[in-house]
Order: structure tokens, then sequence, then C-alpha cells
């Protein structure tokens, strides 16, 4: 079973506001200039708000963040966020893998920029509203 597409818009604004709020300001978030000077095509979200967003989804089809029980993944390719004022969308789909007797569903996740897997071993388990 396939759960409904989130879709997430992702601005240069949202990255400095996430260095804000994370303390990472490493340039390769704001900066063209560093950001190809060390081959990343250009300014990169930050992979930890990437995967929050990603968990904000599963929070969402959970129905609670609470109803969250684990969540991991592993980061495979940066997602470029162009400097204008559309940035770039992630989108994010899952199937349910499995579920278990005692209320819980596992998920396979997936995260996708421009048609790419940003994510891999994307794994969440929910508890399942009863």
């Amino acid at each position: 079973m396939e759960l409904p597409a989130k879709t997430f818009q992702v601005t240069r604004a949202d990255l400095v506001r996430y260095a804000g709020a994370s303390g990472d300001f490493n340039p390769i978030h704001w900066s063209d200039r560093v950001a190809t000077k060390v081959g990343l095509p250009g300014v990169i979200a930050h992979g930890m708000f990437t995967m929050a967003l990603v968990g904000r989804a599963v929070a969402e089809w959970a129905g609670a963040p609470d109803a969250v029980v684990e969540y991991g993944v592993r980061f495979t390719r940066p997602v470029a966020v162009p400097d204008d004022d559309q940035g770039t969308e992630i989108e994010v789909t899952a199937k349910v893998r499995d579920v278990t007797e005692d209320g819980l569903t596992r998920l396979d996740v997936t995260a996708t920029c421009l048609g790419e897997k940003v994510l891999a071993q994307a794994r969440a388990t929910i508890r399942t509203a009863r």
C-alpha cells in the first residue's frame, strides 16, 4: 500500500532560517561561490533539514509526531537549492512494508528532488491508530 505523496518547497530563505535554528552556518548552505569551489552543484540544503522535512511527512502519515516510533535515513545526494523565488521541491512517498500484530506499521520511505533519490535506506516505524 502506498501512502499519499507529500511535497515540500525549499528556498534559500528556508536554508537561512534553518541555519539560524540549528547553528549550522557552513557556507555551502548559502554561498554559491564556496559550494561550487568544493565541487557541489551550488548551494545545498542541510542534510538534517532534508531529514526533518521527510520526518514531518512521516509524522503527518502517522497522525501525530509522538506516533513515530523509529525513523532513520542515509544521505545519498545533496539537494541543490537555486537562488530564485521558487527554490526546489522534495517529494516524499512511502510504502507500507509491514504491519505488526502489536499495532506498528513499518514504512519504506523515498525522498526525491528533480527525480533523483536524495536519501537511501529511509525507513520509519509508526504506531497505527486504533
